[in-house]
Formats: C-alpha cells, structure tokens, sequence
C-alpha cells in the first residue's frame, strides 16, 4: 500500500504563481481574437505546461520538506512569475526576458532532481536547457525565424517523453545519491535507474496535484467575469449575464471533480508503478493542455462578452465562448478514453453542439449563447447521471487504454 502523500502547502502556493502565467494568456487571447493571437497563447501555453508538469513530478517524487528544497522551489516560482509578466510580449520585445526566465526554470527543475536521483537526470535536463535556448533564442528574431524557434521547442518537448521512456525500459542507470550529499543523509545509496525515477509516482499526490490546478484555473474564468463588467452599472441583465457564466464553468467543474477525479485516483492506484509515466503523460499533459486551454478562451470570451450581452456578438468572442467549452470537452474526453471512464457520447455530443452554438451569438446575441451553451452542459450530466448514477457515486472506473501496454 502506498505511504500518505498529500499536496504540500508550498506547492499550492507555487500553483497560484503559475496561474498567473494563464492569466496573462487569457488578456493576451482577449486582446487578439485572432488565428495569430491564438497560435501565439498555444505556443507559449504548451511551453510552460511541460515544466509544470516536470515540477509536479519534481515534487511527487521529491517533496519539499527540506530547507534546500524550499528555496530552489521558490526560487522557480520567481523564474515563473517572470515569464508571466513577460507573456504579452513573448512574441516581441519581452521575449528574451521570458526566454531566460524559462531557462532558470529549467535550472532549478534540473538542479532538484539531481539532489535526489543524480546524473540520470541528464536523460531530460539536456532536452528541457535546449528547449529553454531555443525558446530565449526566438525572442532575439521576429516572425517566421520566431515561429520556428518556438516549434522547435515544442518538438523537443514532444520528443524527450519517448526517448526517456526507451532509456527506462533498457535499465540504463543514474547515480544514486552521492555519500554526504543532501539527500543521502550521509550514506551511500544503490544506484537508482531512470526507470526508478519515472516510476514509483504517488497516484493521491498526482491526481490531488492536477485537481487544485484545475480548480485554480477555473478561478480565472470567475475572475473573467469581474473584468468584462468593468465599471459598468450592475443591470439586471449583465446579473443573468454574470449568473449564466458561472453557470457553465460550474458545469465544466462537475463534470471532471463529481465524475472523474476519484475515478482517476481509482486506476492510478491501480496501475503498476512502471506504467504510472506514460499513464500520467497522456491523462495530465496531452488530455489537460486542451482542458486547461480551454478554461482559458472561454474566460477571454466571456471578458469580450459580457458588456455585450444583447448584441450580435463578432466573431471572435462567439468562437472563444464556444471554442473553450468545446475544447475543454475534447481534453476531457482524452483523459476519459487515457483512463478508460465512460461514457463519453454524452459529452462527445456536447462538444458538437457547443460549437453549434456560434451561429446563436453572432446571429442572436451573446446572452443567447451563453443559455445554449448552459443548456448543453446541463444537459449532458443530467444525460450521463440517468445512464449511469451508481458508477457515478461509486467513482468505479474501467482499467485504464493508456496503461494496459
């Protein structure tokens, strides 16, 4: 049975450093409801994402309760709410700022888990420092040469995961904690393989640690509606405008923390420790990058919206309304198929009629859509409750596609 091992206090804290950075994206997205204000957020999003991640495994597998390990997690933190600032203008003037900030993420990142599990760390720290350069080199360039340097980084991102699981399943070691050093305790350790280091993630810690992220970030789209109503008077319609948002991030909440978190606690526990990376690479990165995303555009439009209530809404607002809650259900969808909990037609069926959604806000008006999109919501758990209420309660949950091979 696996040891007690809950969220720390200081990695909360740590997480609403990070949040920061999704809202800087949300007011960039807002301020360029374009195809390029979009391609710029996934970009930078994805970027920082991965290191989140990395800092997530980091502490599941190195808490913080140490002094030396608390200064270096809040010296990221420091690192962090430098590319937060610098997020606006990643893609111009504030882009080497945000490229070196991002490097002294990946330092201290580096630098914690060679404290614990030594040179085995190279198998990710190399990847990580020359996706961070190449990240600092794309702020010295403007247009397409940036755009390139920015892939590349992604690239590296999506490349490094494969190549650190082959090393794992060929056995290949690291150096176990050096005698004397902080985390040896004065004895020598036997030498821990990468696959001892990506194995062996506490499933409460994991599933606990993505779970206050999730909530955090739906923060920002409560928060959304506070700056959309701005200075204008508090009508009645803008109260319904207002009630009808939260309405539909509420809905969103149900729908991951009443019906899959504990689900996903049960098939994380449940997976051997071996196949517990690849599991969570595909549930917490890839399936949460769209979910967290799509917190993120729909709070952008309804900041554009909500002052707008009864117009036809442009464009770009109607498709972030629709967009975010769509997106956010295609992410929730992978993270039910990674973990095998269903059903998802219901929710498959919602994503759909989300975007069939658009035509109401810029044909109708944004109050209209809003109710469409609530009703969608609402509509679909009410669906999935009848089809299924006792698994529901239960959080029973199916083995898992992801970690079966």
């Amino acid at each position: 049975m696996e040891t007690e091992h809950r969220v720390s206090t200081l990695e909360l804290f740590f997480d609403l450093v990070f949040v920061f950075t999704i809202t800087q994206l949300t007011v960039l997205l807002a301020d360029d409801l374009s195809l390029r204000g979009a391609g710029q957020v996934v970009l930078i999003f994805t970027v920082l994402f991965w290191m989140y991640g990395g800092y997530a495994h980091l502490t599941n597998q190195v808490p913080p309760d140490r002094t030396v390990r608390r200064v270096l997690l809040m010296l990221a933190m420091g690192a962090f709410m430098v590319c937060a600032l610098a997020v606006p203008t990643a893609f111009g003037a504030g882009g080497i700022a945000f490229g070196l900030g991002y490097l002294l993420v990946v330092l201290v990142h580096s630098a914690l888990f060679t404290q614990a599990h030594g040179r085995g760390v190279l198998w990710f720290a190399l990847p990580n420092a020359l996706c961070a350069l190449s990240v600092t080199a794309a702020g010295f360039f403007d247009g397409l040469p940036a755009w390139g340097l920015w892939m590349l980084a992604l690239l590296l991102q999506f490349v490094t995961p494969v190549v650190v699981q082959r090393v794992a399943a060929s056995g290949t070691a690291g150096a176990g904690e050096a005698e004397g050093s902080p985390g040896g305790q004065g004895a020598e350790e036997p030498e821990r393989t990468v696959g001892d280091q990506l194995g062996g993630m506490n499933a409460a810690h994991l599933v606990e640690r993505h779970g206050l992220l999730l909530i955090i970030v739906f923060g920002e789209s409560v928060i959304a509606i506070g700056i959309g109503v701005g200075a204008l008077p508090l009508s009645l319609g803008i109260a319904g405008g207002a009630f009808l948002a939260l309405a539909i991030a509420s809905a969103m909440w149900w729908m991951y923390f009443v019906r899959d978190e504990g689900r996903a606690e049960e098939v994380f526990a449940q997976t051997p420790p071996e196949r517990r990376f690849k599991l969570a690479m595909v549930a917490y990165y890839y399936a949460f990058l769209p979910m967290l995303l799509g917190i993120a555009v729909f709070a952008a439009g309804v900041k554009k919206t909500i002052g707008h209530l009864g117009e036809h809404l442009h464009t770009g607002p109607a498709v972030a309304l629709a967009g975010g809650v769509a997106l956010y259900l295609a992410g929730d969808l992978a993270f039910r198929a990674a973990l095998g909990i269903g059903p998802v037609r219901y929710r498959a069926a919602a994503l759909l009629l989300a975007l069939a959604t658009i035509p109401v806000g810029t044909g109708r008006s944004g109050a209209g859509q809003l109710v469409a999109l609530a009703c969608v919501l609402v509509a679909a758990l009410v669906a999935e409750g009848r089809r299924s209420p006792a698994g529901a309660a239960r959080g029973t949950a199916a083995e898992p596609v992801t970690g079966s091979g």
